[in-house]
């Protein structure tokens, strides 16, 4: 075992010393081991109790759970078709072992037993949530099916792991494989100079003359926004919305229907109508009616807004540009526009202000004033990739919090988008408490020949967004590991990184870092300014692109799949009412919409707006006080980011806030109340 460097004692991952040919052994051990730990848990002599079944379950297979981290992790933010292979071998087994322990009568047998005189225990809050948790994951898992159906449902659920991991290999290969190659200068116009630099050094890297663009966030973004080239506009466009679409091997669509039928009838095996009444049980919401009410009722507010927008855009369009027709590969391009002529402000004049070493500074500076922490970065824990950072976290009597990784920029290998993970949550065992080990996975604009790494704002909000996210994993103070940090209702998660972005529009914070890379001039004040007056600018379109993503989510887990036939038809159906742009043969969302087909946000991508209204609401409590205010921030940290899964969401917010969230805080944000 010593021999296997995920199989030997370790505090931090050995990513120095991981080949690809250590993980699979290293699964299978660890798989035995757990089986092994469960086995003592099932077959004891003493009777079922509290600590040595429902207890005991939870702290075991924590071997294969720090395995299975690093090794997902880097799928995702290091892969290779190396990695993409052992992730399809392994997934079955770990699917396999999942369900071997949450079908188990002997397991289920116990926890029952326990759950059924569950009154008569005087346990703790989150003892009692421990116990009704994992009395529910048997139950949800199908401890009460027969054997038939068991087997069904393991067939499912192998399939299903399949399927996902397929559907996330095919969207980073259309990525990858496509480039816009520009080699004539005036083809560059209206790009600014950082993002020509980049392109041009990408060129370079490649061996090529001229410049390079890509799908990776960074390069497409900005393209899309400034390029006056409508051509090249409408190239990069239908490339970045055919991914998964395209008659090629990486084609999604059967993929798609497959998962949604597959998960459709698991949730029927399991006795709920469909995927998202499945899903939602356990939610904030609790009904797929809860999230269809809440949305259209944020709808009715944004919509009037967001024609009056779209009417001003195509107005614009016209006008300066000779648009006849406002396309979706137009918006972008023309919104901007329109924002420089609203606010006479260039969101391209930030970017020199916000240098990435500097907001990540600033940003521990704030996580400083408002909880006390101080980020220490070291050299001596390994890393997976060059680029990555290490710090230690220390709060202010010196006791250790966490250990922090941060990975910031785009390469081959590389998902797309921004998240957090953690390679280790918090949990206490034996007297002590074991400290998490957490890090931010992004794809920002790396620095250049000519300029340091800088953001724009968008990225700025996103590192902040993540951040939150983060201090939700670090602060963590439970016992159980199952309830610890971000291990909370779907629809909660979103509070405490959504409520970190509010601090990028204050002035309070802006000034601790927000200063120009050449000569550390502070940002002008006027800057910051137009920063908050144009921050609801088309708010209407943007909520309502947000909505629409989630009721795209709602109808694909809602409907009864085994009815669609055609994919893109069902999309452009369950868009009806929220795309004021003419629709686009050859684009399709669903096929390479990750967060639900390979991410965790089946029947869960409302909880972005859902967690707005929390957070907005939230914020409401700092703003009153003072940002920094430290007694709302000591709040904000004992019932929010400490509690983790420990006790209902609801009670928690009620804790911190004194009442129920109110959609108005997000309502009056958005400018979309009069």
């Amino acid at each position: 075992m010593s021999k296997n460097p995920l199989l030997a004692p370790f505090e931090t991952p050995p990513f120095h010393l991981i080949k690809n040919e250590h993980y699979k052994p290293a699964f299978e051990t660890a798989i035995a081991l757990a089986k092994e730990e469960i086995t003592v848990v099932k077959e004891q002599s003493e009777a079922p109790s509290f600590e040595n079944t429902v207890v005991a379950l939870d702290y075991a297979g924590q071997t294969l759970g720090h395995i299975s981290s690093i090794f997902f992790n880097l799928n995702s933010a290091e892969t290779s078709p190396e990695m993409q292979k052992i992730a399809q071998e392994v997934s079955p087994l770990l699917s396999a072992f999942s369900n071997d322990l949450s079908l188990d009568p002997d397991l289920f047998k116990r926890v029952k037993a326990i759950y059924e005189q569950k009154d008569n225990l005087s346990l703790d809050t989150e003892s009692q949530r421990l116990l009704e948790k994992s009395y529910k994951s048997f139950v949800r898992n199908g401890a009460l099916l027969n054997e038939a159906e068991q087997q069904t449902l393991r067939e499912i659920d192998k399939n299903l792991s399949r399927l996902q991991l397929e559907f996330g290999e095919h969207v980073l290969a259309d990525t990858q494989v496509f480039s816009l190659h520009i080699k004539d200068e005036l083809e560059l116009d209206g790009l600014p100079d950082s993002v020509k630099t980049a392109a041009e050094d990408l060129a370079k890297s490649k061996e090529k003359e001229g410049w390079l663009f890509t799908l990776d966030y960074p390069s497409y973004v900005p393209f899309m926004k400034f390029s006056t080239q409508r051509g090249l506009r409408e190239k990069m466009y239908k490339a970045f919305t055919s991914k998964g679409f395209q008659k090629n091997e990486n084609n999604n669509e059967a993929i798609v229907l497959d998962i949604v039928r597959l998960r459709h009838q698991r949730a029927q095996l399991l006795g709920y109508e469909n995927h998202a009444q499945y899903v939602l049980e356990e939610r904030m919401a609790k009904s797929p009616t809860a999230v269809l009410d809440f949305s259209q009722n944020i709808l009715d507010k944004a919509l009037p807004a967001a024609k009056a927008e779209m009417e001003a855009l195509k107005a614009y369009g016209k006008e300066q540009f000779g648009l006849e027709n406002l396309e979706k590969w137009d918006g972008s391009f023309v919104g901007e526009k329109l924002r420089q002529a609203t606010f006479n402000f260039e969101e391209e004049a930030l970017k020199p202000y916000l240098p990435l070493q500097a907001c990540v500074k600033g940003m521990f500076d704030i996580a400083h004033k408002l909880y006390g922490l101080n980020f220490s970065e070291v050299n001596d824990i390994p890393v997976y990739h060059k680029e990555v950072s290490t710090y230690k976290v220390y709060d202010n009597k010196g006791t250790f919090v966490s250990y922090f990784y941060t990975d910031f920029h785009p390469r081959p290998g590389k998902r797309g988008g921004a998240w957090m993970t953690s390679f280790r949550s918090q949990y206490k065992k034996d007297g002590q408490d074991y400290r998490p080990q957490i890090a931010i996975v992004c794809n920002f604009s790396s620095a250049t020949s000519k300029t340091p790494a800088l953001l724009s704002f968008q990225e700025l909000t996103t590192l902040f967004h993540e951040f939150g996210h983060a201090l939700h994993g670090m602060l963590a103070n439970t016992t159980y590991p199952s309830l610890s940090g971000t291990s909370v209702s779907w629809d909660f998660v979103e509070l405490p990184s959504q409520i970190m972005e509010n601090w990028c529009y204050e002035k309070e914070a802006l000034s601790l870092f927000a200063k120009h890379y050449k000569d550390h001039s502070l940002i002008p004040m006027e800057l910051v300014q137009k920063i908050k007056d144009q921050a609801t600018f088309l708010e209407g379109m943007a909520t309502l692109r947000q909505l629409s993503f989630g009721l795209l989510d709602m109808a694909w887990h809602s409907s009864n799949p085994n009815e669609i036939k055609d994919v893109a038809a069902f999309e452009n159906e369950a868009f009806k009412g929220t795309d004021l742009y003419p629709s686009q043969a050859g684009s399709c969302m669903s096929t390479a919409f990750s967060h639900i087909f390979q991410g965790g946000y089946a029947a869960g991508y409302y909880s972005y707006k859902w967690a707005e209204v929390l957070d907005a609401d939230a914020f409401e409590k700092f703003k009153e006080a003072g940002v920094f205010n430290p007694k709302v921030a000591a709040d904000f940290k004992e019932f929010i980011l400490s509690k983790g899964g420990s006790e209902d969401p609801m009670v928690l917010y009620k804790k911190f806030r004194g009442s129920e969230p109110k959609p108005e805080a997000l309502l009056k944000r958005a400018g979309l109340l009069n």
